[in-house]
Parts: C-alpha cells; sequence; structure tokens
C-alpha cells in the first residue's frame, strides 16, 4: 500500500492513530493524534513524537517480538489532564499505534471511589457514636436512668442524621436519574413558594427567623415538576434559615420575567437571601459539590448532610435554568434561580 492509500485510510478512522515504519520513523498520523502529540509529526523518531517512557518501551517490545501491547499514555489538553490506552500492534512489518480516550472514564472512576469514600466518612462517625453508646448501656450505664435517657437522645439525633442521609442519597440518585427527561407539568410559582414558606415556619421560629416573601409578580407559571421545586426552595429557605440565623431575616422574592443572556430566553428569577455571617468567597464555586462544606462541624451540628445544593443543582440542570450564589463575609448570601418561562426545546 503507498504511504498516500496509508494517509487516506489514517485519516479516515475517528480515533487517533500513528503509524511507524520500518525505519523508527512516524509514516502517518491524523488529526486526531495532532491533538494529543502536536503537529508535524511525519518523518520524526518515534521517541521524539512520543516521549513517554512506557509507550516507547510497548513500542520496542513489539518490534522485537510482533506481540500487542497496551500501554497507559499520560497526555494534557490545556490546564486538564488527559489519560489515553494505547493500542501497539504490528502492521506488516510496521508498527501501528491507536490512543482511546479514557479521560471520562478515568474521571467516572475516581468521583466513584470519591463518594464512596465521602458516604463511608458520613456514616462511620454516627456508627462509631451509636455503638459505643450501645456498649456502654449495656454495661457500665445499665443501671443509671439519667445517662440511658442522655445516651438514648444522643443515639436517635444519630439514627436520624443517617436517615436524612440516606434520604438525600436516595434523592440525589433519583434527580440525576431524570435529569435529562425534560419537566412538563405547569408549576405556579407564587403558590409553590407561599406553600413552601408556610412549611417553614416553625423551624424558623425555632430559630428566631423571620421569613418574608415579596411577590413583584404572582402569575408567573413556568413548566416544572412541582414536587422538585418544592424540593429547591425548601432547601434553599432551609440554608437560610440554618446558616443566615444570625441576621434574623430572610427574604424570598419572585420577580418578573425578563430576557436572561445565558438562558437565551425569558426566565423568572427567585432569590433567597439572608444577613448572616456569609461565606468567604473561595468556598462559593465549590458548594454544589457533593459533601462539600464551609463548615463541616456547624452543619453537622444543625444536621447538614453536604448533599442540599448538590441535589438542587441537578434540579435546576434538569429544568434547564441556573443557579446563581453571590456572597459576602459579614453581609449574607444570596442564592438565585432562573427558571425558563417556556418549555425548552
Amino acid at each position: 500500500m503507498s504511504v498516500e492509500q496509508i494517509v487516506s485510510v489514517i485519516h479516515a478512522l475517528p480515533m487517533a492513530v500513528l503509524l511507524i515504519g520500518r525505519d523508527e520513523r512516524v509514516r502517518a498520523a491524523n488529526p486526531c493524534v495532532d491533538a494529543i502529540l502536536g503537529t508535524d509529526l511525519v518523518g520524526k523518531h518515534y521517541i521524539t513524537a512520543l516521549r513517554q517512557p512506557a509507550v516507547i518501551a510497548a513500542i520496542g517490545e513489539t518490534q522485537r517480538s510482533g506481540a500487542a501491547q497496551v500501554v497507559r499514555y499520560n497526555g494534557r489538553s490545556g490546564p486538564k489532564d488527559t489519560v489515553y490506552k494505547v493500542s501497539v500492534a504490528a502492521a506488516d512489518g510496521d508498527i501501528l499505534l491507536t490512543f482511546e480516550d479514557q479521560t471520562a472514564a478515568e474521571e467516572a472512576g475516581q468521583m466513584r471511589r470519591d463518594f464512596v469514600a465521602n458516604v463511608s466518612h458520613e456514616l462511620r462517625t454516627p456508627l462509631t457514636a451509636l455503638l459505643g453508646f450501645i456498649e456502654t448501656l449495656t454495661g457500665a450505664a445499665r443501671d443509671d436512668p439519667a445517662a440511658r435517657d442522655r445516651f438514648l437522645g444522643i443515639m436517635a439525633h444519630e439514627a436520624n442524621r443517617m436517615t436524612r442521609l440516606v434520604d438525600d442519597l436516595m434523592s440525589l440518585s433519583r434527580v440525576e436519574e431524570d435529569e435529562r427527561v425534560r419537566p412538563r407539568e405547569h408549576v405556579d410559582l407564587a403558590a409553590l413558594l407561599s406553600s413552601v414558606i408556610k412549611g417553614l415556619e416553625p423551624q424558623a421560629s425555632a430559630a428566631g427567623v423571620t421569613v418574608t416573601l415579596d411577590l413583584m409578580t404572582s402569575d408567573e407559571i413556568v413548566p416544572g415538576d412541582a414536587g422538585q421545586l418544592v424540593q429547591v426552595f425548601t432547601n434553599l429557605v432551609e440554608n437560610a434559615i440554618k446558616y443566615g440565623a444570625s441576621g434574623g431575616e430572610v427574604s424570598v422574592s419572585l420577580m418578573p420575567r425578563e430576557m436572561h443572556q445565558r438562558l437565551r430566553r425569558e426566565a423568572v428569577q427567585v432569590s433567597v437571601a439572608d444577613r448572616g455571617d456569609g461565606i468567604p468567597e473561595h468556598h462559593i464555586a465549590r458548594l454544589t459539590e457533593r459533601f462539600y462544606r464551609v463548615d463541616n462541624h456547624r452543619s453537622r451540628e444543625v444536621g447538614g448532610t453536604g448533599l442540599g445544593l448538590a441535589i438542587v443543582k441537578h434540579i435546576i440542570n434538569r429544568h434547564r435554568g441556573r443557579l446563581l450564589i453571590e456572597s459576602a463575609e459579614g453581609e449574607g448570601t444570596k442564592v438565585s434561580v432562573f427558571l425558563p418561562v417556556s418549555a425548552v426545546s
């Protein structure tokens, strides 16, 4: 096969392919390889083109034995690390390398490992506490009514914490499963927000917080999943009550529809603002990550699982909306949700 024919075939392939000739120089490379290794590879010695010892060693082994090899190639695309599975095979005296992008699979694997580690960590503390108290109640405190009542109260608290964590994990799983399914119900936002605030009155009263609702419009109907939107605004108002209680006031605002540049369509804005201590700027970008907390100790004290805003983010994504978090230390926090007023095609 002529060089021209080889180049034509390689360029037609959808994956990155590199062909090394008998003289150990690159005979052909397609544009997909250019994106990984750089341009102008043809004619260069393969060591100069590849530079990674594992891949070079695999080529050498295939040249000696003719046996196919599979190795890992670590690359970089802008600021992002990339990983490729490189298959090295003999091809009529030449050596053919194919690159299969494994970056997404590696990231998914790392996310799963992090997720398991986080869940294990979150469950270990209450389980350890429960086991310790059970041991104490069956031993030294068996006949101590005061200690028994105190320990049982703490055990109930830890058990409730684990229940909330499991509930949030199941909720997150359901939300992620439905994220690509666009909601088609028609939701009255003013009525929904009024219901949410009414339901949280006992919690607000216990925290000494006044929750106000400012309806700048009262007839906004948006396509959505009413149950999930209740979950979103309950979470946001509840967070404002828990973490912004020092300000004594939480305000919820529903603003009229207007053109939203990011969404490229008309959207309504719902904002939940408190006057609490605020959040340091460097935390804001990570608040919607699973299990991320600004203050671990305080979050656990008030019953937080670290999953609430992750659930909110996925629900807003399903509604093709946008979530914006603004905060300044000492001035409070404002969380805004932008929801399209027409179905997104």
